[in-house]
């Protein structure tokens, strides 16, 4: 059980966390952002505030996107220590609906009843959480520290940037041990793809190591709304000592379709 809670912490702590609207009223870094010159040799300071202030705005423009209104088909998949299970799940959000959501296929076949009653069980237990306010949960600016944020490389489309990463749910020794990067989407003003890596083990909590960690975020611009488009997780470690951790997993969106109910 303690070790499906380190894998829930871990992967779907960013994964809720992210899809949940929120909103930010200033849409302008009005603090202002300082950048050490050695670590930017190759623009100026007042170059990187310009890049900076683009990946902020890019930052409000996600968390004003309305996802509530937005339907779409997710396909899942996930390995752990060679246990597969996949499902095709669906989110049509309506006014009155309770629960949204509607599973299509498990493993590959239609679900039977009882595995509906089941995946309605907890798509409903994981709502009540979230209204009680005892889901973890993580805001996107939370990820992207954008102080840190410096200059990587650029193409005539992308801009790569790299950001740290210091998110208290993966615990104090994970500090200084996660990387992130990110590319931004320069003619549509929107952040495409967020990494995050481990450049060291890091152990999110008593007796857990994590030996490998890779989280990828990628987003979709559709009508000015940025949706997800895929988000993954591999993860290797191990937890008590001896207990292996070796974990794959993969959301795909798709389908998206606007709902304009009132």
């Amino acid at each position: 059980m303690r070790k499906l809670f380190l894998l829930l912490v871990l992967s779907m702590t960013l994964f809720i966390a992210l899809f949940s609207a929120s909103s930010f009223a200033d849409s302008s870094f009005s603090e202002g952002v300082s950048a050490d010159s050695s670590e930017t040799d190759s623009l100026a300071d007042e170059e990187l505030s310009v890049l900076q202030e683009k990946i902020h705005q890019a930052i409000v423009k996600f968390e004003q996107t309305d996802r509530k209104r937005w339907s779409y088909q997710v396909n899942r998949f996930e390995n752990e220590e060679g246990d597969i299970t996949s499902s095709l799940e669906r989110f049509t959000p309506t006014p009155d609906a309770k629960i949204p959501w509607t599973l299509l296929r498990i493993n590959g076949s239609k679900p039977t009843a009882k595995q509906q009653k089941k995946f309605l069980k907890t798509k409903r237990k994981s709502a009540d959480k979230k209204q009680k306010g005892k889901n973890y949960s993580v805001k996107f600016r939370e990820i992207i520290n954008v102080e840190s944020l410096a200059y990587q490389a650029e193409t005539v489309r992308h801009l790569e940037m790299t950001f740290q990463v210091q998110l208290n749910q993966f615990g104090d020794d994970a500090k200084g041990k996660l990387d992130g990067l990110l590319s931004y989407n320069k003619q549509d003003g929107f952040i495409e793809t967020i990494t995050i890596a481990n450049n060291a083990p890091f152990s999110p909590m008593f007796s857990a190591s994590i030996n490998e960690f890779l989280l990828t975020f990628n987003f979709i611009n559709i009508d000015e709304a940025i949706l997800f488009r895929e988000h993954t997780l591999e993860m290797k470690g191990t937890f008590a000592y001896f207990v292996e951790i070796d974990e794959v997993s993969k959301d795909t969106y798709l389908d998206y379709q606007y709902q304009a109910f009132e």
